[in-house]
């Protein structure tokens, strides 16, 4: 079942059967054949020393229809990426490494960063770059998943309800974003996405008016998971950035490469839960306090793109506004906790909300402090163009990278 909306929304899917997970898996099989389907790990090497991978590498083991595994490793030593090519190992000879620190990769990068061709950050988005060059260069893929290392509840249903729209030969879409409810241990989660994207959005709506992004931005009911599917096209064009504005920005280069018609939303889990960041009331630059601005900044450039002013004004305006959305749909947040028998600390949720209003000013400021700015990746094809060798020598180094 799917609701299908005009005005710049998008088509969303329900989990309402409980459709067990072989029969999904049996279908994928089947469109699997004429569109191979490939999955990107993002990781942290830290996170193979957690509970939550481990679980994931068993669960994806008992995936039928992936022809292509990537994991990208970030912070890993030799010593550490040799312990992960063994800790992989489960998935066989269909997972691949991309080994970022290692001295191959990190010529490569170095390389091109000297041309502005790379990205000027590691982070998330320079890993998931990375991780779609390299299945770009060995191309055995065509429909292509991402989900997080972190997540506590995975099971592999996730992974099929996120592809089957993409992989689907009858369907349109080249994109999927995964959605699902965020409560965990009787209390409500999600805080960015409650207390800063929905209400910044709507608030953005009030101030500089009406605009098709921000309505496609606002009809996704978790703009900030995650887990999304791709088709091959899609992954070449993608200019995405290298900060925490990692998934607005991507759902924001969709909006501009595409028709809201080819793209969608999917449910893919009952109950979601993953590892927290804290709060970082004391440091602007860690947490979720870093996170806020980098989003925020992430808006600015979009609807400066799309031709809206800013201004110091504008800006203070917004803030008011925002602050004002924020402790209003709060109330409802509370109500909506009390009424399934969760838990909301309305006081630290508040100190939260005024953390996130000073940092929309300060990322404001940042952001009219450096017009000429250029946050965004350049996309794979731009590379290509600029070094039409370049995928070739991705492949070799991490091929070499995995047979050592």
């Amino acid at each position: 079942m799917s609701d299908f909306f005009q005005n710049g929304t998008v088509t969303t899917f329900h989990n309402i059967t409980d459709r067990p997970v072989e029969e999904l898996e049996a279908e994928l099989c089947r469109f699997g054949q004429k569109k191979p389907l490939g999955l990107i790990l993002p990781s942290l090497y830290s996170e193979l020393e957690g509970p939550a991978l481990k679980h994931i590498v068993k669960e994806l083991t008992q995936v039928p229809y992936l022809n292509q595994i990537v994991i990208g490793l970030d912070q890993a030593n030799a010593e550490q990426f040799a312990h992960a090519k063994r800790y992989f190992a489960d998935l066989g000879d269909k997972a691949r490494i991309v080994w970022n620190d290692g001295p191959r990769m990190q010529a490569i990068t170095e390389r091109l960063r000297a041309e502005e061709l790379a990205p000027k950050e590691r982070g998330k988005g320079s890993n998931v770059w990375n991780c779609f060059g390299f299945l770009l260069a060995s191309e055995k893929a065509q429909v292509v998943a991402l989900h997080d290392c972190d997540v506590l509840t995975y099971d592999r249903g996730l992974l099929a309800r996120l592809l089957y729209p993409v992989a689907h030969p009858t369907f349109n879409f080249v994109f999927s974003k995964g959605y699902y409810p965020r409560y965990a241990e009787g209390k409500l989660n999600g805080r960015v996405s409650r207390l800063l994207v929905t209400p910044l959005l709507r608030a953005l709506k009030g101030v500089v008016g009406q605009d098709e992004l921000l309505s496609y931005l606002d009809s996704f009911r978790y703009p900030l998971a995650g887990e999304f599917a791709m088709d091959f096209q899609c992954l070449k064009e993608l200019r995405i950035p290298s900060d925490w504005g990692l998934e607005i920005g991507v759902l924001s280069e969709v909006r501009q490469n595409y028709s809201t018609r080819r793209v969608c939303q999917v449910d893919i889990a009952d109950v979601y839960d993953h590892k927290h960041q804290t709060v970082s009331f004391e440091d602007k630059q860690a947490g979720l306090s870093r996170m806020s601005q980098d989003i925020a900044k992430s808006l600015f450039r979009k609807l400066a793109v799309r031709g809206h002013a800013f201004s110091q004004s504008t800006l203070r305006t917004l803030r008011a506004r925002y602050y004002r959305t924020a402790l209003d749909q709060l109330e409802s947040y509370a109500f909506d906790a009390e009424m399934n028998g969760l838990r909301v600390d309305l006081h630290a949720e508040e100190k939260v909300i005024e953390l996130f209003a000073e940092n929309i000013l300060s990322a404001g400021d940042d952001f009219m402090a450096s017009p000429g700015e250029i946050p965004f990746m350049p996309n794979w094809n731009r590379v290509i163009s600029a070094e039409p060798g370049i995928l070739a020598e991705i492949h070799a180094a991490v091929e070499a990278d995995n047979a050592d």
